[in-house]
This record gives C-alpha cells, structure tokens and sequence, in this order.
C-alpha cells in the first residue's frame, strides 16, 4: 500500500542552508548559492542561510538554534564532511540526531561513483532526524551539493513523491501518511472495542 496519497499537494517547507567553511564568506559561496537557488525554485521557502567556520559547537550552536524555528522544517549544511583535520560537520551533527537517515549518505555515494569514481568512498555525507527538523549534510563542492538535491532531495522533501517522503514526517498536519493514518484509525477503533 502506498504511503503517499495520488491526490497529495505540494507542501512547501521552510528550509535553511549552512555553509561550513573557514575561507568562504557569501561572495565566494557557490554551493550555498545553489542550494538556495534549487530548493527555491522547486516551491520551498529560504528560511534562513549563514556561514559558519569548521567548528563542531559553532555548527551545533546554528543547528540547534534553526531545529527549535516553528519556520524551519529542513536544514542543508555543505561543506566539512571531508577527511582533513578540520572537516568535523559529521562529528558536530550526529550526536544531535535522534534518528539518523543513513540511506541518505549511503545513496549519495552511490549517485557520486558516476562522476568521481571510488573518490566517493571519502564522502561523509550524513543525515538525521532532530525532533521534526530534517538535517542533511554533504560535501562543499557545487558539483556534490547538485547530486545531493537533484538526486535525492528534490524528490524526498516533495509531498506527491510516491511511495513515501520526508514530508509527513515534518509536516505532518498538511501532509499526512495514508497507510500510518490508516493504522492509527485502526488502532484507535481497536482500542474502542477492547
């Protein structure tokens, strides 16, 4: 049974965009630029976008100040999950999560063999659940950032994807999951009859 209604509407979601660099100011910051320009175009709303240093409590101190916004459903965080010293954005994200997503990572590295071949293998790329706030993280790259949204994320931050989406999960009121309402009725009548 489909998760996602054939009648579903597009919900647009609020989402912001941090940019993790010690070099890049707003200028220079071509992955942010894509992010914004992407998720704007396919209807959702730029909540926020901010550029922070490779810094583990800096990046939590954003995050965790964007996941308690009534306005921010999703956060794209570029940049720092690399190998060198400084690439931390893994590390500062994932003892946040109360549910990590690893098909996102997974998936992204499997999209990426086509264009950087077994390079892949050094991408860190990680996502979670925090309370309703989805966090996606990937590589700083313009390049990286277009697989991650073209490839996964249009797709999985848009109510009408069947089977199933993020969505429900973020915005549950205006997108809600037919087989879990269904279940949750059920449930419901159950207990009524006990």
């Amino acid at each position: 049974m489909s998760h996602v209604s054939a009648n579903t509407p597009f919900v647009p979601l609020g989402i912001a965009v941090l940019t993790v660099s010690d070099t890049r100011g707003f200028a220079e910051d071509g992955s942010g630029d894509l992010l914004a320009e992407r998720l704007t175009a396919a209807g959702h709303h730029l909540a926020e976008r901010q550029i922070v240093p490779d810094d583990v409590y800096r990046l939590r101190a954003v995050v965790s100040a964007w996941v308690v916004r009534d306005d921010i459903q999703a956060i794209l965080v570029n940049g720092g999950t690399g190998f060198t010293p400084r690439d931390t954005t893994p590390e500062a994200l994932a003892p946040l999560f109360d549910k990590a997503i690893d098909g996102y990572g997974e998936l992204f590295r499997q999209r990426s063999l086509a264009t950087i071949g077994t390079s892949t293998i050094q991408s860190r790329a990680v996502a979670g659940l925090i309370d309703r706030t989805l966090v996606f993280a990937m590589p700083g790259s313009p390049k990286a950032c277009a697989t991650a949204w073209d490839d996964i994320l249009v797709e999985q931050l848009d109510a009408r994807t069947r089977p199933c989406n993020f969505v429900a999960m973020v915005r549950p009121q205006l997108a809600p999951c037919v087989s879990r309402q269904a279940t949750s009725e059920q449930d419901a009548a159950q207990g009524a009859t006990a």
